[in-house]
This record gives structure tokens, C-alpha cells and sequence, in this order.
């Protein structure tokens, strides 16, 4: 545990030792800013002519879960596979520090940033609850983050599986971008054609999953595939950590 730790820390440093860090924090907090301040102008203009629902928070974190189909492969893209082009993947793998440590302690790096940009994010709930008698629903805010943490970390593990497959952190980049564009927008699009395996290509889909957590409800389906999802990523880089540790 010590060594997930070490390397998670280390791996959340480097963010911020470069630009990518504050690039993709611009990249999330300035449309969520804009789109939140939309949210509540047209909640006060509808107000003012007697109409509309209360605002909640849902709209802006399935917009923070779109945003990260696109953000989570930068973030990994390099975490592995920039080892491996630098050559330093073969000094750690002499350390002493098991494979399945090194993936998760990379992937957890990638997490501990992703949180505290969630952290950022809780002043939206938090404002919307002043505009709101008596209050807004907060237990759909929690099982709303719930669904964003652990969309968010399927996203990322998935990433650092494939930055274990490939020394080109490009490669790694358009590849994580392509599965998870896949398993988010493209898989459920058939469901309707069909009927047969509708179901089962729901079932696969990252954003019918989110979308039930987002609107605050938790099933025990939707925990099972984000944290099977989860324990493929870091199996499948753990898998290719090895399979290079014994070329």
C-alpha cells in the first residue's frame, strides 16, 4: 500500500509540474462557469413569469462526464507509455514494486487529480442550495458524484491499461479516446434496431449508466459494471506490465 501511495503522489506532483494539469482544469471549470451561469438565468427568468421547475445540479455533471470522454486519454495517455519511450519503465521494474502496484498506483495519481477537480466543482450544489426552498434534493447530488467518481475512474483505468500496451503516447491517446467514444456514445446506439440485444447493449453502455446515477438512482447493475470496467483496465495494464517484464 505504501508503494501505491508513493507513486500515486508522485504521479499527482507531475501534473502539476506541467501545463496539462491547468489545461484541462480550464478545459472543465470555464464551460461549467458558462453553462452554470446560463442555468441560473434562465431559472430566474422563468421565475420572474411565474413558470419553470427549481434548477439542480444534473445538467452540469452529465456535462463534466461528457467533457471527460475527451480529457481522460491526455490524462493517461503518458502515464505508462511515456515510461516505457524514456526508458525509465525498466528501472522501475527493478524496484521493489509489484506491477499490479505500479498500474494502481498510477491510475490513483490520475484520481486524486480528477477529485480534487470534482472537490472544485461542489460549489455548484452548494450555491444552487441557496436559490432553492427548502433546499435541493442531496441525495441525488451524492449519488450524482457517486456515478461521476466511479465514471471517472472507468475512464481513467481504462486509459492507463492502454498506456501499458503502447510506447507511443499518441498511440495510447486515440486509442483510449476510440473505446471510450465507443463505449459511451456508439454501443447503445443499435438498441433500438435491436430489439433482441437492446438490453444487453444498454447494459454496455457507459452513459445509460451515468444517466440513472445522475438523475439518483444506484443499482447494483450500474456498480457492478463500473467497477468490473475498473478491474479490467488495471488487469489489463498490470497483464502488459508483465508481458514486458519478461521480454
Amino acid at each position: 500500500m505504501k508503494n501505491i501511495w508513493t507513486i500515486a503522489k508522485r504521479e499527482f506532483d507531475n501534473y502539476f509540474s506541467g501545463p496539462l494539469a491547468y489545461v484541462v482544469m480550464l478545459a472543465v471549470l470555464l464551460p461549467l462557469g458558462i453553462y452554470f451561469s446560463l442555468i441560473l438565468f434562465y431559472t430566474s427568468q422563468q421565475a420572474v413569469f411565474g413558470g419553470g421547475g427549481a434548477p439542480d445540479i444534473t445538467p452540469m455533471n452529465g456535462l463534466f462526464a461528457f467533457l471527460m470522454v475527451f480529457l481522460s486519454p491526455a490524462l493517461t495517455m503518458r502515464l505508462l507509455s511515456d515510461e516505457a519511450r524514456m526508458g525509465t519503465l525498466e528501472l522501475l521494474l527493478t524496484a521493489p514494486v509489484r506491477d499490479s502496484e505500479l498500474v494502481i498506483g498510477k491510475w490513483l495519481g490520475a484520481m486524486l487529480f480528477i477529485l480534487t477537480l470534482l472537490g472544485i466543482t461542489l460549489i455548484y450544489p452548494i450555491v444552487l442550495n441557496n436559490f432553492v426552498t427548502p433546499g435541493i434534493d442531496w441525495s441525488v447530488v451524492l449519488s450524482s458524484y457517486i456515478g461521476l467518481i466511479l465514471l471517472c475512474g472507468t475512464m481513467l483505468a481504462l486509459g492507463v491499461g492502454i498506456s501499458a500496451i503502447f510506447s507511443n503516447q499518441f498511440a495510447a491517446f486515440f486509442v483510449t479516446l476510440g473505446l471510450i467514444f465507443f463505449l459511451y456514445f456508439l454501443v447503445g446506439l443499435p438498441a433500438n434496431l435491436l430489439p433482441q440485444s437492446g438490453d444487453l447493449l444498454n447494459y454496455f453502455s457507459i452513459n445509460n449508466h451515468f444517466t440513472q446515477m445522475n438523475s439518483g438512482t444506484i443499482t447494483l447493475g450500474a456498480l457492478t459494471y463500473f467497477i468490473s470496467l475498473i478491474s479490467f483496465g488495471l488487469f489489463a495494464g498490470t497483464t502488459a506490465i508483465e508481458i514486458r517484464r519478461w521480454r
